[in-house]
């Protein structure tokens, strides 16, 4: 799987992701109803170094790196992820994970620290916990999910050195 910097010859492939994922509303903390510019400007923003994973010539992912917070808290590291559907299953966000943490350790980031990881996104949790990440931290109901209503989010860190 190769692993660069998101082109803007990637926006079509980035949308035929960002959107079913953003539409569907059960996790990101994003308007389902977004338009697709505005999509584009958030995950594509000037503080995030966005990436893209390709198999076989196909955009089948992208995350975007960046500092959680400015000042003291900028050795942390920040990331959000999503995979195509049609990729799901397939190692595409364990990969996406592993070179997220591996740039990060290239710029000088000592941890990674995800804020808004919503309970109910399984898939998600496992494999974050499976790399290393601990849940610190427990947000009661701030995630009004679409189907399963007021539901936690969770706050969890990993060192990266």
């Amino acid at each position: 799987m190769l692993m660069r910097p998101a082109l803007p010859t990637d926006h079509d492939a980035l949308w035929s992701i960002l959107e079913p994922t953003l539409r569907a509303g059960d996790t990101y903390a994003l308007p389902r109803d977004i338009p697709r510019a505005a999509a584009l400007a958030y995950w594509l923003a000037p503080a995030h170094e966005t990436i893209v994973a390709e198999r076989d010539g196909a955009v089948c992912g992208t995350y975007y790196l960046r500092a959680n917070q400015a000042g003291g808290g900028d050795h942390v590291a920040n990331c959000g992820y999503m995979t195509a559907p049609w990729a799901t299953g397939r190692g595409v966000a364990r990969a996406m994970a592993e070179d997220s943490f591996e740039r990060a350790r290239r710029r000088g980031f000592r941890a990674m620290q995800f804020n808004f990881v919503v309970s109910t996104n399984t898939r998600a949790v496992a494999l974050w916990t499976a790399l290393g990440f601990e849940t610190v931290g427990r947000l009661p109901g701030a995630f009004r999910h679409p189907a399963a209503g007021d539901v936690d989010a969770l706050v969890m860190f990993r060192r990266l050195d």
